[in-house]
């Protein structure tokens, strides 16, 4: 048996390969981290981890990486893709389920690069992940959450075919924020104009709760 039967599993669209985090990728990751993912100004994630010094941001990069992998399981998953454009390090996707075998839901956060941004990438590797829960996993719903004043996450999730599924209100950095639930049913999925190419998956299923 195959210890680690996720550092097989591969997905690729047109543009696009995403692959469990592997440390070599995990290292590229960081230092794109460290470039910078969105304007100072602005917080997209509940845990305002953009916010730590140069060295402790990537540290912590590679550190949360390392703590879904060692606690993946069954009974909840949290799949770290690499985003891969032209043979390089763009982002991460990731795909969470909790007791999979029995919900079939799943839930999806990512981020990209800001020099990577604008160009629909983010649109193509969540529809690659979508793809994979619903055709390959047998998801049949999908959620995410998104900051109101975070457009272009929201504008994705209008695009896949997500509707908004109530609001809470949240601290973040110290002030309140609203943050939208968005819900997406499998038979609600925008599909894309492409085929989403899995290898590898057979020997994850077990480990996947699928």
């Amino acid at each position: 048996m195959d210890p680690w039967p996720l550092r097989r599993l591969v997905l690729r669209t047109p543009r696009l390969e995403l692959r469990p985090d592997d440390d070599a990728g995990l290292l590229e990751l960081a230092e794109l981290a460290g470039r910078g993912i969105h304007p100072p100004g602005d917080m997209p994630f509940i845990v305002p981890f953009t916010d730590k010094a140069p060295g402790e941001l990537e540290l912590g990069v590679v550190q949360y990486n390392w703590r879904q992998r060692a606690e993946l399981g069954p009974a909840k998953w949290t799949i770290s893709f690499l985003v891969r454009h032209q043979g390089r390090v763009i982002g991460t996707q990731g795909l969470t389920g909790e007791e999979f075998a029995i919900t079939r839901e799943v839930r999806t956060g990512s981020w990209l690069g800001q020099d990577h941004q604008g160009q629909g990438l983010g649109t193509e590797m969540r529809a690659a992940v979508l793809a994979f829960a619903f055709d390959h996993l047998g998801a049949v719903q999908a959620q995410s959450e998104a900051f109101a004043d975070n457009a272009a996450s929201r504008a994705v999730s209008r695009r896949l075919g997500y509707r908004e599924n109530g609001t809470k209100l949240v601290a973040r950095r110290g002030q309140q924020a609203t943050e939208i639930g968005l819900r997406l049913p499998a038979a609600e999925f925008v599909r894309p104009d492409w085929t989403l190419e899995v290898e590898g998956l057979d020997a994850c299923r077990e480990l996947l709760g699928a």
